[in-house]
């Protein structure tokens, strides 16, 4: 019995600090639509809503959500894609992923091979 007791507290301790957590008290605080399409989310679809900081600085939480806006998968990609073609350098810490990637490389194989030119 007491292992069932230390699991409900610990699990009732997990959801308490998941409570805590920016995306749980931005979906509080602002309606379920993307601030860039203007799609609307509501049940299993809220997984699809992102938290965005608009100074791309996860540890900028201020409890007004003042850095946050909410964002579908779709636009919150293309938000990022957008900062990091302006010139603000390299992929985010947090957007880093270790593994494969279907696009890299993409860039070499579209810009034209100047041999090819030379043989028109």
């Amino acid at each position: 019995m007491q292992k069932k007791t230390d699991a409900l507290e610990r699990m009732y301790r997990y959801l308490a600090d998941k409570e805590k957590g920016y995306r749980t008290r931005a979906l509080k605080m602002f309606p379920h639509v993307c601030g860039s399409c203007s799609r609307e989310f509501e049940g299993k679809g809220l997984k699809e809503l992102t938290v965005h900081h608009k100074d791309h600085d996860h540890d900028n939480n201020p409890p007004d959500g003042s850095n946050w806006e909410l964002l579908c998968i779709y636009c919150h990609d293309n938000e990022h894609e957008k900062h990091k073609m302006k010139g603000y350098g390299a992929v985010e810490k947090s957007f880093q992923a270790g593994g494969f990637s279907a696009f890299d490389g993409l860039d070499a194989l579209l810009s034209p091979d100047p041999k090819d030119e030379d043989n028109d």
